[in-house]
């Protein structure tokens, strides 16, 4: 029996599917590799201490990527990291040293728990070198000890506060990502982390750019097709998606090369892979998965705040 997201052009009606082109690649994210220090609960790429279906990105990928860039003059701004937790790649840092190096913006998306303790003095001298390129944007599931540790596991709160006060102190470009609950409004989420940044002395002036909420995760929600008339309907633009102007490269585990797809939610779907090089992922984005519907088109999600 044919199911919802199963045809890349039509839907379950037989309706043109909605596709996104890219317009021009201001961002390029790599995911770092699956591994992670902690198992989430609600982690959509499953990350976790054992997980390796994607590999660790090197220093000679993201240098072949770059190249690409600079010897193309495509118009990227920023390139920027996922996992899994990117400071479990042993080459994190050298990977970032030539990023910075060659211009670029940065932002490293962590969990700030225990493992980039180990990176702090080199953390420090990128900042000093490279204050306005480098972003740090750190995952602090709720503004509640009790259900960001139900998400992220006991005794991982405070700590990753401590590193967020450190982050703060050292005067890092900081953002957090954070999610408000199902009966939860944004305000109420808002006032939440300003009280716990007050509470804990960290300075962070609150903006969409430095506080991103994200909506809870809901499993096995049924989410709508989305076809090429629903751009009109509900007033969004195509260009507004994060695949019109965002790709991700990662490796998968025994892959020599690594494929580029269009945005950093479908790390494991095969029919979105676009090619292995930039050029090669010029190419329409048919919105054929539920994370489309969901995060995207209805939800508004974004990786690069």
């Amino acid at each position: 029996m044919r199911k919802k997201f199963s045809n890349p052009e039509t839907t379950l009606k037989g309706e043109k599917r909605a596709f996104v082109s890219l317009n021009k690649l201001e961002t390029l994210w790599f995911n770092t590799g699956t591994r992670c220090n902690l198992e989430c609960e609600n982690c959509y790429i499953e990350s976790s201490p054992t997980n390796d279906r994607l590999s660790y990105i090197s220093l000679k990928d993201v240098s072949t990527y770059i190249e690409e860039i600079i010897q193309n003059k495509i118009p990227t701004e920023h390139i920027n990291f996922t996992g899994g937790e990117p400071f479990l790649n042993p080459q994190m840092i050298t990977i970032l040293e030539l990023v910075l190096s060659q211009g670029f913006k940065s932002t490293v998306l962590t969990n700030a728990y225990n493992i980039i303790n180990r990176y702090k003095d080199e953390l420090i001298s990128l900042h000093k070198k490279y204050p306005e390129q480098l972003r740090i944007r750190v995952s602090l599931d709720h503004y509640t000890l009790e259900v960001h540790e139900k998400e992220r596991g006991k005794n991982t709160f405070i700590k990753t506060v401590e590193n967020i006060k450190w982050l703060n102190q050292n005067s890092f470009n900081l953002s957090i990502a954070g999610r408000s609950l199902i009966n939860e409004s944004q305000q109420d989420a808002i006032k939440g982390y300003k009280n716990l940044f007050y509470n804990n002395e960290i300075n962070l002036e609150i903006t969409p750019d430095s506080l991103v909420i994200f909506p809870e995760m809901i499993s096995n929600e049924d989410v709508p097709e989305i076809t090429t008339d629903c751009w009109n309907i509900l007033n969004v633009s195509p260009n507004s998606m994060m695949c019109s102007t965002e790709r991700m490269v990662v490796k998968r585990k025994n892959e020599e090369k690594p494929v580029i797809l269009p945005c950093t939610l479908l790390a494991y779907d095969e029919q979105f892979e676009l090619g292995n090089s930039i050029s090669q992922s010029d190419k329409k984005v048919f919105l054929n998965h539920e994370y489309c519907a969901k995060f995207c088109v209805l939800g508004g999600a974004s990786c690069s705040g």
